[in-house]
Protein backbone atom coordinates (compact mmCIF):
# COMPACT_ATOMS: atom_id res chain seq x y z
CA UNK A 1 0.00 0.00 0.00
CA UNK A 2 1.36 3.44 -0.93
CA UNK A 3 1.74 6.46 1.31
CA UNK A 4 -1.52 8.02 2.42
CA UNK A 5 -2.78 10.65 -0.04
CA UNK A 6 -4.58 12.64 2.67
CA UNK A 7 -3.81 13.59 6.27
CA UNK A 8 -7.31 14.27 7.66
CA UNK A 9 -9.60 11.33 8.37
CA UNK A 10 -12.29 10.89 5.74
CA UNK A 11 -15.65 9.22 5.80
CA UNK A 12 -16.29 6.57 3.16
CA UNK A 13 -18.74 8.93 1.46
CA UNK A 14 -16.10 11.69 1.30
CA UNK A 15 -13.59 9.22 -0.16
CA UNK A 16 -16.04 8.13 -2.86
CA UNK A 17 -16.72 11.74 -3.87
CA UNK A 18 -12.99 12.47 -4.13
CA UNK A 19 -12.37 9.20 -5.97
CA UNK A 20 -14.94 10.10 -8.63
CA UNK A 21 -12.97 13.27 -9.42
CA UNK A 22 -9.50 11.70 -9.23
CA UNK A 23 -7.44 10.78 -12.28
CA UNK A 24 -5.75 7.94 -10.38
CA UNK A 25 -7.21 5.14 -8.27
CA UNK A 26 -6.94 5.05 -4.49
CA UNK A 27 -7.52 2.42 -1.86
CA UNK A 28 -9.42 3.48 1.22
CA UNK A 29 -9.05 2.15 4.76
CA UNK A 30 -9.64 3.55 8.23
CA UNK A 31 -10.31 7.07 7.03
CA UNK A 32 -7.30 7.33 4.71
CA UNK A 33 -6.83 7.26 0.93
CA UNK A 34 -3.79 5.48 -0.50
CA UNK A 35 -2.65 6.15 -4.07
CA UNK A 36 -2.25 2.94 -6.09
CA UNK A 37 0.93 2.70 -8.13
CA UNK A 38 0.79 2.20 -11.88
CA UNK A 39 1.79 -1.16 -13.30
CA UNK A 40 4.61 -2.16 -15.64
CA UNK A 41 4.18 -3.32 -19.22
CA UNK A 42 4.42 -6.96 -18.12
CA UNK A 43 1.93 -6.33 -15.33
CA UNK A 44 -0.59 -4.98 -17.82
CA UNK A 45 -0.09 -7.80 -20.33
CA UNK A 46 -0.39 -10.54 -17.70
CA UNK A 47 -3.52 -9.02 -16.16
CA UNK A 48 -5.10 -8.65 -19.62
CA UNK A 49 -4.18 -12.23 -20.53
CA UNK A 50 -5.68 -13.54 -17.30
CA UNK A 51 -8.91 -11.61 -17.83
CA UNK A 52 -9.23 -12.92 -21.38
CA UNK A 53 -8.41 -16.51 -20.40
CA UNK A 54 -10.86 -16.51 -17.49
CA UNK A 55 -13.52 -14.88 -19.63
CA UNK A 56 -13.18 -17.59 -22.27
CA UNK A 57 -13.29 -20.42 -19.72
CA UNK A 58 -16.19 -18.96 -17.74
CA UNK A 59 -18.26 -17.68 -20.64
CA UNK A 60 -21.96 -17.44 -19.75
CA UNK A 61 -21.23 -18.73 -16.22
CA UNK A 62 -19.49 -15.85 -14.44
CA UNK A 63 -18.49 -12.22 -14.94
CA UNK A 64 -14.82 -11.19 -15.09
CA UNK A 65 -13.83 -7.69 -13.96
CA UNK A 66 -10.64 -5.70 -14.49
CA UNK A 67 -8.75 -3.25 -12.26
CA UNK A 68 -11.45 -0.60 -12.72
CA UNK A 69 -13.87 -2.63 -10.60
CA UNK A 70 -13.81 -1.48 -6.99
CA UNK A 71 -14.25 -4.09 -4.25
CA UNK A 72 -15.38 -3.47 -0.68
CA UNK A 73 -14.49 -5.81 2.17
CA UNK A 74 -17.50 -5.09 4.33
CA UNK A 75 -16.05 -6.75 7.45
CA UNK A 76 -13.03 -4.42 7.54
CA UNK A 77 -14.07 -1.40 5.48
CA UNK A 78 -11.26 -1.75 2.90
CA UNK A 79 -12.10 -0.46 -0.58
CA UNK A 80 -9.64 -1.50 -3.25
CA UNK A 81 -9.18 -2.40 -6.92
CA UNK A 82 -7.91 -5.97 -7.53
CA UNK A 83 -6.19 -6.61 -10.85
CA UNK A 84 -8.81 -9.24 -11.70
CA UNK A 85 -12.12 -10.24 -10.13
CA UNK A 86 -14.58 -13.02 -10.94
CA UNK A 87 -18.22 -12.86 -9.91
CA UNK A 88 -20.35 -16.01 -10.13
CA UNK A 89 -24.02 -15.42 -9.47
CA UNK A 90 -25.79 -12.10 -9.13
CA UNK A 91 -23.37 -9.25 -8.37
CA UNK A 92 -24.04 -7.42 -5.12
CA UNK A 93 -23.30 -3.76 -5.77
CA UNK A 94 -23.29 -0.58 -3.75
CA UNK A 95 -24.30 2.36 -5.99
CA UNK A 96 -22.90 5.48 -4.44
CA UNK A 97 -21.87 7.32 -6.48
CA UNK A 98 -20.46 4.55 -8.70
CA UNK A 99 -20.53 0.78 -8.44
CA UNK A 100 -18.63 -1.07 -5.72
CA UNK A 101 -18.78 -4.88 -5.65
CA UNK A 102 -19.06 -6.76 -2.35
CA UNK A 103 -19.29 -10.44 -3.40
CA UNK A 104 -16.38 -11.54 -5.62
CA UNK A 105 -15.86 -15.29 -6.04
CA UNK A 106 -12.22 -14.98 -7.11
CA UNK A 107 -9.68 -12.19 -6.71
CA UNK A 108 -6.29 -12.12 -8.46
CA UNK A 109 -3.33 -9.81 -7.95
CA UNK A 110 -0.36 -9.54 -10.31
CA UNK A 111 2.61 -9.17 -7.97
CA UNK A 112 4.88 -6.13 -8.12
CA UNK A 113 8.06 -5.56 -6.07
CA UNK A 114 6.42 -2.64 -4.25
CA UNK A 115 3.17 -4.47 -3.40
CA UNK A 116 4.07 -8.16 -3.08
CA UNK A 117 4.39 -8.24 0.72
CA UNK A 118 1.13 -6.33 1.09
CA UNK A 119 -0.71 -8.60 -1.38
CA UNK A 120 0.56 -11.73 0.35
CA UNK A 121 -0.03 -10.51 3.89
CA UNK A 122 -2.31 -7.73 5.04
CA UNK A 123 -4.38 -7.56 1.87
CA UNK A 124 -5.03 -11.30 1.94
CA UNK A 125 -6.13 -10.92 5.56
CA UNK A 126 -8.79 -8.48 4.33
CA UNK A 127 -9.82 -10.62 1.37
CA UNK A 128 -10.23 -13.72 3.56
CA UNK A 129 -13.08 -11.94 5.33
CA UNK A 130 -15.22 -11.76 2.18
CA UNK A 131 -17.74 -14.62 2.66
CA UNK A 132 -18.25 -15.18 -1.08
CA UNK A 133 -14.52 -15.41 -1.88
CA UNK A 134 -13.38 -18.97 -2.62
CA UNK A 135 -10.15 -18.39 -4.57
CA UNK A 136 -7.22 -15.98 -4.30
CA UNK A 137 -4.56 -15.95 -7.03
CA UNK A 138 -1.09 -14.42 -6.85
CA UNK A 139 0.45 -14.11 -10.30
CA UNK A 140 4.16 -13.43 -10.73
CA UNK A 141 5.57 -11.07 -13.33
CA UNK A 142 9.12 -12.29 -12.71
CA UNK A 143 8.54 -15.92 -13.81
CA UNK A 144 5.68 -18.05 -15.20
CA UNK A 145 4.23 -18.86 -11.79
CA UNK A 146 0.71 -18.80 -10.37
CA UNK A 147 -0.06 -19.37 -6.68
CA UNK A 148 -3.54 -20.21 -5.50
CA UNK A 149 -5.29 -20.17 -2.14
CA UNK A 150 -8.55 -22.15 -2.07
CA UNK A 151 -11.03 -21.75 0.79
CA UNK A 152 -11.77 -25.03 2.55
CA UNK A 153 -13.46 -23.66 5.67
CA UNK A 154 -13.97 -20.24 7.23
CA UNK A 155 -10.47 -20.34 8.70
CA UNK A 156 -8.61 -22.79 6.44
CA UNK A 157 -7.18 -22.16 2.97
CA UNK A 158 -5.34 -24.72 0.83
CA UNK A 159 -2.22 -23.54 -1.02
CA UNK A 160 -1.45 -24.70 -4.57
CA UNK A 161 1.10 -23.51 -7.11
CA UNK A 162 2.12 -24.06 -10.72
CA UNK A 163 5.35 -23.01 -12.42
CA UNK A 164 6.65 -23.15 -15.97
CA UNK A 165 5.27 -22.01 -19.32
CA UNK A 166 3.82 -25.45 -20.11
CA UNK A 167 2.13 -25.88 -16.72
CA UNK A 168 -1.50 -25.57 -15.76
CA UNK A 169 -3.34 -25.06 -12.49
CA UNK A 170 -6.81 -26.28 -11.64
CA UNK A 171 -9.23 -23.87 -9.98
CA UNK A 172 -11.51 -26.37 -8.23
CA UNK A 173 -14.15 -23.94 -6.99
CA UNK A 174 -14.71 -22.68 -10.55
CA UNK A 175 -14.22 -26.10 -12.20
CA UNK A 176 -11.72 -24.78 -14.75
CA UNK A 177 -8.00 -25.16 -15.43
CA UNK A 178 -5.75 -22.20 -16.19
CA UNK A 179 -3.01 -22.60 -18.80
CA UNK A 180 0.12 -20.70 -17.83
CA UNK A 181 0.96 -20.45 -21.52
CA UNK A 182 -2.20 -18.36 -21.92
CA UNK A 183 -1.65 -16.28 -18.78
CA UNK A 184 1.94 -15.37 -19.73
CA UNK A 185 1.54 -15.19 -23.52
CA UNK A 186 3.83 -12.54 -25.02
CA UNK A 187 5.88 -12.07 -21.84
CA UNK A 188 9.66 -12.47 -22.10
CA UNK A 189 11.27 -13.31 -18.77
CA UNK A 190 14.86 -12.30 -18.03
CA UNK A 191 15.62 -15.34 -15.87
CA UNK A 192 14.86 -19.02 -16.24
CA UNK A 193 11.84 -20.39 -14.35
CA UNK A 194 12.84 -21.42 -10.84
CA UNK A 195 16.11 -19.46 -10.83
CA UNK A 196 14.77 -17.29 -7.98
CA UNK A 197 14.80 -20.43 -5.80
CA UNK A 198 18.52 -21.12 -6.28
CA UNK A 199 20.53 -20.40 -3.10
CA UNK A 200 23.43 -17.99 -3.54
CA UNK A 201 26.81 -19.62 -4.01
CA UNK A 202 29.28 -19.23 -1.17
CA UNK A 203 32.52 -17.49 -2.14
CA UNK A 204 34.53 -20.58 -1.09
CA UNK A 205 32.28 -23.05 -2.92
CA UNK A 206 33.18 -24.33 -6.35
CA UNK A 207 30.18 -24.62 -8.66
CA UNK A 208 29.99 -28.04 -10.35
Amino acid sequence: MAQAATTARLTEEEYLVLEEKSEIRHEFFDGEMFAMAGGTFHHSIIASNLIGHLGSLLKRRCFVGNADLRIKVEATGLLTYPDVSVICGAPELIHRPSDTLTNPTLVAEVLSPSTELYDRGVKFEHYRQIPSLTTYLLVSQEAPRVEQYVRETEFKWEYRTAMGPDSAIELPTLEITLSLAEVFAGVQFQSAPGSHLRPPARPDTEMI
